[in-house]
């Protein structure tokens, strides 16, 4: 469950350390005036007290702010950065977090500290899944090529080459999707697209949208989206695609056969696909919350009655 540095009103860095200095060039100024204006009245013993403890009190009330609005933070991110090192990303920062600018930077350092563990995870598991996917389209040119060094008639052969030629070319598709999911993870920098120019440059289906926008991404990654959620649909015996965008949020919805209960929760995973025999690797969905990612934005499957729908956020 992601982590939040819960808001309090303590004063700002600026004001704690002007605050500071401003106490350790008062103290002394005020002792020396107050030494002038009463000198006559306690003795030389009595004042030089007077001033020490006057000292003594305000450097221990500002030695008591420094550190709980400074130091204790600066512990608290060291010990949860070495924790996070450690593999233990669950390790809490205190509730209250010294000043707003340390308070800024703990939510800082508990978000990359989630990112990170959330790319090391996706990681492991993208090359689980790239290892597996290769495995048969290796394993079919292993076993080909073994039959071809032996005697067969020109037939026989035939049929091997071709098994040889269309795991080579799967081989070939999966690569090229890995790339784009690759590609697709890195960083982008925003822009705004209006919904209804994207819209019109996806094929291969009817697009409509029933309410306009505009999304803070750029045309060609938003087009991308949509050609992934089309090719989904169209593959899933759907003829029309929905758009509709409301303040933030893009719905896109059509009149396919929809999404077996069973499969909702894998629909985002690489190289997961229900059309296999047809072609598909399993890369669209993943590549297309990955450019999503990119911009900021998130994709989520919506379960409906009737065909599928997902809902894209900025």
């Amino acid at each position: 469950m992601p982590q939040h540095v819960r808001r309090k009103w303590r004063p700002p860095l600026a004001l704690v350390v002007g605050g500071t200095l401003a106490g350790v060039l008062g103290v002394p100024l005020v002792g020396i005036g107050y030494f002038k204006v009463a000198g006559d009245i306690l003795g030389w013993a009595e004042t030089a007290w007077l001033i020490a403890w006057m000292a003594i009190i305000s450097t221990t009330i500002l030695g008591f702010l420094l550190w709980r609005l400074v130091l204790r933070p600066v512990y608290a991110l060291t010990a949860h950065a070495r924790a996070m090192k450690a593999g233990r990303v669950d390790t809490p920062l205190p509730a209250y977090f010294g000043t707003p600018e340390f308070s800024d930077l703990g939510q800082s350092v508990i978000d990359m500290g989630e990112t990170l563990n959330s790319r090391a995870s996706g990681l492991r598991a993208y090359a689980d899944h790239v290892t597996h996917e290769l495995k048969s389209p290796l394993t079919a040119i292993t076993g080909a090529a073994e039959l071809l060094q032996g005697d067969m008639d020109k037939s026989d052969r035939a049929v091997l080459a071709k098994t040889i030629q269309d795991a080579a070319s799967r081989m070939e598709h999966l690569l090229s999707d890995m790339r784009a999911h690759a590609a697709a993870g890195l960083e982008r920098v925003g822009g705004q697209t209006d919904l209804k120019d994207a819209a019109s440059m996806v094929e291969g289906i009817d697009v409509v949208v029933s309410q306009e926008g505009t999304l803070p991404i750029s045309t060609d990654d938003l087009r991308a989206v949509l050609t992934q959620l089309a090719q989904n649909a169209a593959a899933h015996g759907a003829t029309r695609l929905t758009l509709r965008c409301e303040e933030s949020t893009l719905s896109v919805s059509d009149n396919g056969a929809g999404v077996a209960e069973g499969n909702q929760s894998r629909l985002f995973d690489p190289f997961f696909t229900t059309t296999r025999k047809e072609g598909g690797t399993g890369m669209g969905l993943s590549i297309a919350r990955a450019l999503l990612g990119a911009h900021g934005g998130k994709i989520e499957f919506i379960p409906t009655a009737q065909g599928a729908r997902f809902d894209i956020t900025f």
